[in-house]
């Protein structure tokens, strides 16, 4: 059981491909789960908790507020509330590093840009439509595509010494390009390297939308892809900054949320 002189806050976000768990006590990161969302929004956020509340040693009820953010948010049966990812992001970003400025978070099928002031409050932001392109979602069918694991395309493409132009940045018009590219005998490195270009010069067209500047924090799973962050660093720059554990920025921001409401209720 936790001491009651501290306070235990939790956020949980749902992804469509993974849901994350944060618990903080006093603002500090207490332990944190990452899971597949394979089920139900409040199924799979139940299992997140759990996750998160077992390695802490902590039961349900040890926690003062919980808030839920990502697109199953609303689906979370114990949360307090529930709060939209451009809101959740910056504040998480903030808490890592406190001179982020702006916050790309690049997850499975959504890409958000947000600028935000030194309190991590929202200035502006922008998203992507519903097209997949410069997601997760689409690097994966491409890795498919060709025939290469997700988790090593970033490494692959550092090794890159030729341009490859990938025009499209439909799903299904890449893949067709990527394809004609291999029947070509392109090698696949700098085709990969040419996704990673393609990918982020339209995360620069949002930047330029919402009229970026320094720091600049990158999160979500692609986070962890070298390649489109070397190429984003060479499109706007600016270095990036990357959180140790970029796929749990969103909870983490949500439970600090949830440590701001459960303090002034207090």
């Amino acid at each position: 059981m936790c001491d009651p002189i501290f306070m235990i806050s939790g956020g949980v976000d749902v992804g469509s491909l993974t849901t994350k768990a944060v618990l903080l006590k006093d603002r500090k990161i207490l332990s944190y789960s990452l899971i597949l969302s394979s089920e139900k929004s409040e199924v799979i956020s139940k299992k997140a908790i759990d996750e998160a509340l077992k390695m802490a040693d902590l039961s349900i009820n040890d926690v003062q507020y919980i808030v839920s953010t990502g697109v199953g948010r609303k689906e979370v049966p114990f949360a307090n509330e529930s709060i939209t990812t451009p809101l959740a992001v910056p504040v998480g970003a903030i808490q890592v590093f406190p001179t982020a400025r702006t916050i790309i978070d690049m997850g499975a099928e959504n890409c958000v840009v947000v600028t935000c002031n030194e309190k991590g409050q929202v200035t502006n932001f922008v998203m992507n439509d519903k097209c997949a392109a410069g997601t997760g979602l689409f690097l994966e069918t491409m890795a498919e595509a060709l025939e290469v694991r997700l988790e090593d395309m970033g490494k692959l493409s550092l090794e890159s010494k030729n341009k490859v132009n990938i025009s499209s940045m439909c799903t299904v018009f890449a893949e067709s390009e990527v394809i004609g590219y291999v029947h070509m005998g392109t090698n696949k490195v700098d085709i990969i390297r040419g996704l990673h270009d393609a990918v982020s010069l339209r995360v620069f067209g949002m930047l330029n939308k919402v009229r970026f500047k320094k720091d600049v924090v990158m999160v979500g799973g692609v986070a962890k892809n070298i390649g489109v962050v070397n190429s984003l660093k060479n499109a706007i720059g600016l270095d990036i900054l990357i959180p140790e554990n970029p796929q749990i920025v969103g909870a983490l921001g949500a439970a600090i949320v949830a440590y701001n409401s459960a303090k002034d209720a207090r």
